[in-house]
């Protein structure tokens, strides 16, 4: 099963895969590399010392495929991010920030706005 977006191309055929008994959860871009790998394996009887060149290149290729996923993640995150402040820049906030412009605590002194001339008058607690 070929993931969309991914560089690497499906090497091994769905009948290659099937005859070498392949889990199905295995089945990416990396099964090629897990069939001689798993023939080695069988034949050195899970020796954890053998078929370690195998091991090293399967590994290396499935760790390319999760970055490769990661960094499309990254890019569709950003994505997101730039569409959704770009929605946000062109509202309107319902309380404008001037809402409060005037409103003092009861207990300071009244404000006297020089451009109008008179006083601002506290609000009563």
């Amino acid at each position: 099963m070929e993931v969309p977006g991914s560089s690497k191309p499906m090497l091994a055929t769905q009948e290659e895969m099937v005859e070498a008994r392949v889990p199905i959860p295995y089945r990416d871009q990396c099964a090629h590399l897990l069939i001689p790998l798993n023939k080695c394996r069988h034949a050195e009887f899970f020796l954890p010392w053998k078929c370690e060149n195998e091991r090293h290149i399967y590994e290396k290729c499935e760790y390319e495929l999760v970055m490769e996923r990661m960094l499309q993640m990254q890019k569709i995150r950003e994505a997101e991010a730039k569409h959704k402040q770009s929605h946000k820049q062109g509202t309107i906030p319902l309380i404008p920030k001037t809402a409060n412009a005037y409103w003092r605590h009861p207990l300071l002194p009244p404000l006297i706005d020089a451009a109008r001339f008179f006083v601002v008058v506290d609000l009563p607690a």
